[in-house]
C-alpha cells in the first residue's frame, strides 16, 4: 500500500495527542502491517443505493494521503454504480490484532487515469486478465463460464501488456472527518475525533467512549 511519505508517521503513544490524522493512519498502518496476519490494509467500505439502503464490502485501500483513501473497482460493479449515483462514502479499518480502528467520510472522486493506468500496470498478469473477465457484481451462469471467459482474455493478450479496461479505476475518499479508537480495558475506549476545518487542517475532538 502507497503511503504518504511527506512527513514521518507519529511515534507510539498518547495518540489522542495527535493533531494530524494521516500521520496517525501512517503510524497505526506501519504498526498493522507488522501484527495483522493478512491484508492490513482490507477496510469496509459503506455505500448508498438508489433506494436509500446503505451497502457495504470489503476493498484493500492502496492509497492515503492526506488528500484521501483510495482503492479500484470496476465502475459497473454495485459499488462502482452506486458511487456514480450518490458520490459519498465512509469507510473503517480494524486491526483485531492492534485493538483498535478508524472510521472516515466523505466526499468520493475516481483518480486520474494515469494514478489508474500505474496502479493497474503493478497488479499480476492474471489479476488484469480477471479485470477484463469479470462482470462484477453481475450474475455468473456458472464457475465454468467465468474460467472461459478467463481462458478468452488470457489468449487475447497472450503476447505484449495487458492494457486497463476503461470501466476500471480508483476511486478517492476525500474525508471531512476521521475517527480513531484504541481498546482500553472495562470499555473505557480512547476515541479522537478529526473534522476538517476550513481552509485546511483539522480540529480535534476527544469523545466519550
Amino acid at each position: 500500500m502507497v503511503m504518504d511519505t511527506s512527513q514521518e508517521p507519529l511515534k507510539s503513544g498518547d495518540f489522542t495527542e495527535a493533531d494530524e490524522p494521516f500521520r496517525l493512519l501512517a503510524a497505526w498502518m506501519k504498526e498493522a502491517e507488522a501484527s495483522e496476519p493478512n491484508d492490513p490494509n482490507a477496510m469496509a467500505l459503506a455505500t448508498t443505493g438508489a433506494d436509500g439502503l446503505p451497502d457495504v464490502r470489503m476493498v484493500l485501500l492502496k492509497a492515503a494521503d492526506p488528500s484521501g483513501f483510495v482503492f479500484y473497482t470496476n465502475t459497473e460493479s454495485a459499488k462502482g454504480v452506486e458511487l456514480a449515483q450518490n458520490p459519498k462514502a465512509a469507510l473503517v479499518l480494524h486491526w483485531k490484532s492492534l485493538r483498535r480502528q478508524i472510521r472516515a467520510r466523505g466526499t468520493v472522486e475516481r483518480v486520474s487515469d494515469e494514478e489508474a493506468d500505474a496502479y493497474f500496470a503493478s497488479r499480476p498478469r492474471d489479476s488484469r486478465i480477471g479485470a477484463w473477465a469479470s462482470q462484477q457484481s453481475r450474475p455468473l451462469e456458472s464457475r465454468f463460464a467465468f474460467e472461459t471467459a478467463i481462458a478468452g482474455y488470457a489468449a487475447r493478450h497472450a503476447v505484449g501488456t495487458v492494457p486497463r479496461p476503461p470501466y476500471w479505476t480508483g476511486f478517492r475518499i476525500a474525508p471531512v472527518a476521521m475517527e480513531f479508537w484504541q481498546d482500553r480495558p472495562f470499555r473505557l475506549h480512547d476515541r479522537v475525533r478529526f473534522t476538517r476545518a476550513e481552509p485546511g487542517g483539522w480540529e480535534r475532538t476527544r469523545l466519550y467512549p
